[in-house]
């Protein structure tokens, strides 16, 4: 319980990401991909994100992660039935290739505040030749989010013409410690491919929550859920997953398994029976 000498910002950021998280298991829909990646991502029958979002938030999602107009547009879904994280910053995919190691703004912390979220999102490509300019936002939303209580979760990702491999351990621990030492409440980063190297992940966060990063769809979703059950041994608190949830052929089971495996009500194996 917080104590009687924290501030009114700190109780705020306690109150909300208590919403958001599950100490048991974290799912969170991150659903940013038209804006970041476009109709490549979205099959013939998937390109009503209504319906994709109706489905997500009615099997038990934890939180979904929306651009701000999105979260005004399909608030009637998510108000009431699970937290809400707007993310103020993105570029798109018809940018010049050079310049796509930048995000820009695409929203305020005022905005979220708005639309009654429970914390903002912002993305730091570190690593990338930007890295500076997002620096400067990234310290900007973190001190308006302060003022409002709202907790800041950054997605914490190495790019940059010096990174051969962006998934290397010694490479994503840079990140992680990056993000904690400008003052993120919760990361997001990439997988590193074992338990063993992602408990060192999470050591290195040194107490701040971290959530493996989803990322493009597996080929058989069992090995899927095997990531997201070594994550959580590995001390995560859970994933922020989204084309391997709306990509898949059912998209409220998809959301269903990786909520039972990150929760250890089912193995991976047993979970993926029948779901190809």
């Amino acid at each position: 319980m917080p104590s009687l000498g924290s501030s009114y910002s700190s109780i705020g950021k306690s109150v909300r990401l208590s919403r958001i998280l599950d100490e048991r298991g974290t799912l969170v829909f991150a659903f940013d991909h038209w804006f970041e990646h476009g109709p490549s991502d979205f099959s013939a029958d998937r390109l009503d994100p209504r319906t994709i979002l109706e489905k997500v938030v009615g099997a038990g999602v934890d939180a979904v992660m929306l651009t701000p107009g999105d979260a005004r547009l399909f608030a009637d879904i998510w108000a009431g039935r699970t937290a809400l994280i707007v993310k103020v910053t993105g570029k798109t995919s018809l940018r010049p290739e050079r310049e796509r190691l930048l995000q820009s703004p695409i929203g305020s912390v005022e905005d979220a505040v708005r639309l009654g979220a429970d914390a903002v999102a912002a993305t730091v490509y570190w690593g990338s030749p930007m890295e500076d300019v997002m620096l400067e936002r990234w310290i900007a939303i973190r001190e308006a989010a302060e003022m409002y209580g709202l907790p800041v979760l950054q997605l914490a990702y190495p790019r940059g013409p010096s990174i051969r491999n962006r998934y290397e351990l010694d490479i994503v621990l840079y990140g992680v410690r990056a993000a904690v030492q400008v003052g993120a409440d919760l990361i997001k980063t990439y997988y590193t491919g074992s338990q063993a190297s992602f408990a060192k992940v999470v050591e290195a966060a040194s107490g701040i929550p971290v959530m493996m990063s989803g990322g493009p769809k597996r080929e058989k979703m069992v090995d899927f859920l095997r990531d997201l059950k070594a994550v959580r041994e590995a001390g995560a608190i859970g994933a922020v997953v989204g084309r391997n949830i709306f990509q898949s052929r059912d998209i409220e089971r998809a959301t269903q398994l990786c909520k039972a495996v990150l929760t250890g009500r089912a193995s991976p194996e047993d979970a993926a029976e029948g779901l190809l």
